[in-house]
């Protein structure tokens, strides 16, 4: 059932613009109404097949819009997505490992829906923008203009938000598949189906899980092989900050915000990693460089009101 959340709600918010958005995960679905950045309503839907889980989603669109118009749609969706509007398969999933997903037509089912303005982008990116505006970049003492957001769970993806938008190329980054250098004696070799030990073969939930042979919520913090998996992710984190030179770097998901021992040695190794090339990078500043997402699990929710709001803007 749908689960009001008045926090942090004001009387001029009555005037805010109503706002759908849809946070679409490998394993659930977030249905969400807000007024502005404000969410009001939220239903859950298990992620099963595209045309059940989209076609659910959809509809408590349209019975939400039946009763009250939306003003724009926002779509957060896992990826790989193509989103060059000028591409015949806009809005589609790409080649993805998740079963029955690929060339799914996400932002034709859901935008198709409302009469309304849409914007689509990955999860990842919109968490980097509800961030930026609402969460770490405002608490950086000053306006943010770079971070990136990184959710370590069943998989890895990274996105990036720069001045207040977010970011795109030819594709949308793909964090999750950068190969790193290894820690020496670390032969594990990987659990990513396209690449072995890409980062995401090394540190995701189903990577640690092979890694370790259980869970890794299993695993004392005192095992020694969690150093190597500390290195694993200090390398992405230090490639991010020299070729972006991104502000923040944000790691939620389950791995990312389930394991503050962990998030202690990745920053520890990062600032050995570094040399002290990066004078911005300290042990005495890398704790608000690296650190968990100031929204905790709303950023995904928040993300997808963000792109609403873009859409909003855009029209």
């Amino acid at each position: 059932m749908a689960q009001p959340d008045h926090s942090d709600m004001h009387p001029t918010d009555a005037n805010a613009p109503l706002l759908a958005g849809v946070e679409l995960g490998g394993t659930k679905v977030v249905v969400l109404r807000a007024r502005g950045r404000h969410i009001v309503d939220r239903e859950m839907i298990p992620t099963t097949s595209p045309a059940e889980t989209l076609g659910q989603a959809a509809r408590l669109l349209t019975q939400w819009h039946a009763k009250a118009s939306f003003a724009a749609l926002g779509i957060a969706s896992f990826g790989p997505l193509r989103l060059d509007r000028a591409a015949t398969d806009f809005g589609h999933m790409l080649p993805t490992p998740k079963p029955g997903w690929t060339g799914a037509d996400i932002y034709g089912a859901l935008a198709g829906a409302l009469p309304c303005p849409a914007a689509i982008d990955t999860d990842v990116n919109g968490a980097a923008l509800a961030e930026l505006r609402w969460g770490a970049g405002m608490e950086a003492g000053t306006t943010s203009d770079a971070l990136c957001y990184l959710t370590i769970g069943t998989g890895l993806g990274g996105g990036f938000a720069l001045h207040g938008r977010a970011l795109h190329g030819a594709m949308h980054p793909e964090l999750g598949h950068i190969l790193t250098r290894r820690a020496p004696g670390d032969d594990f070799p990987g659990a990513c189906p396209f690449h072995g030990d890409c980062i995401e073969g090394l540190v995701s939930g189903p990577a640690l899980a092979k890694r370790f042979g259980t869970s890794g919520d299993r695993i004392s913090p005192d095992d020694p092989r969690w150093d190597n998996v500390a290195h694993d992710i200090a390398q992405l984190v230090g490639t991010i900050l020299l070729t972006t030179a991104a502000r923040q770097v944000l790691i939620g998901g389950g791995v990312g915000m389930g394991r503050a021992d962990l998030l202690d040695r990745v920053r520890g190794k990062l600032v050995t990693q570094l040399g002290g090339y990066l004078p911005f990078v300290t042990a005495d500043s890398v704790a608000t460089i690296v650190r968990t997402p100031a929204l905790g699990d709303q950023a995904g929710p928040l993300g997808a009101i963000a792109l609403a709001l873009d859409a909003l803007e855009t029209g």
